[in-house]
């Protein structure tokens, strides 16, 4: 299987695309291709790109994911900062989103808060005419309390399979944690 993965958009840094290139085994010199609108601050993107005199042209990352497309029978594309991130006057991620026209899973840090969020966002994913394909509990710190009990609740109210839980890693390391995902519960 020839899987392809990108993250259109990143404000700070590169930290994030780096990690892709390095899941996928392809070289740094397909950065830009990976992520086609880079940001220098780790802040909201459309205050970012504001702040550097550009525009967010969602078209350029839809042209991205096409060509990396061509190359792979699979594609993850990964969000920037959440499902409803502002991008500039009149668009957001809701936008890419919809013009990517790509299954959504949702990732849910697990910490207080997590089951308001994770229900407001499955909303906005119906609301949009998306498909919430399944969702991923990412444990964000060592322990929370009554953390399994959170995730139960999610899985008994989102409306969408719970494709696995990933614990917390001092050190993140995606082959560790794809080994805690299970997504062949998602439908071709």
């Amino acid at each position: 299987m020839r899987c392809g993965a990108m993250k259109p958009i990143a404000a700070g840094g590169t930290e994030d695309t780096d990690a892709i290139l390095h899941a996928l085994g392809w070289p740094t010199g397909r950065a830009r291709e990976v992520t086609p609108i880079l940001l220098n601050e780790p802040i909201a993107p459309h205050i970012a790109a504001r702040l550097e005199g550009r525009r967010i042209d969602i078209a350029t990352a839809v042209t991205g994911f096409a060509r990396i497309a061509e190359g792979s029978d699979y594609v993850v594309v990964e969000g920037v900062g959440g499902f409803c991130v502002p991008l500039g006057d009149g668009h957001d991620t809701v936008d890419l989103a919809r013009a990517l026209g790509l299954p959504i899973a949702m990732v849910v840090g697990m910490r207080l808060g997590c089951l308001n969020h994770a229900l407001l966002t499955a909303q906005a994913v119906r609301n949009a005419g998306l498909t919430l394909a399944g969702w991923i509990a990412s444990c964000v710190t060592p322990s929370m309390a009554y953390r399994d009990e959170n995730i139960e609740t999610l899985a008994r109210r989102l409306p969408a399979p719970h494709l696995g839980t990933i614990p917390y890693m001092q050190s993140p390391d995606a082959r560790l944690a794809s080994h805690h995902l299970h997504i062949e519960r998602v439908a071709p």
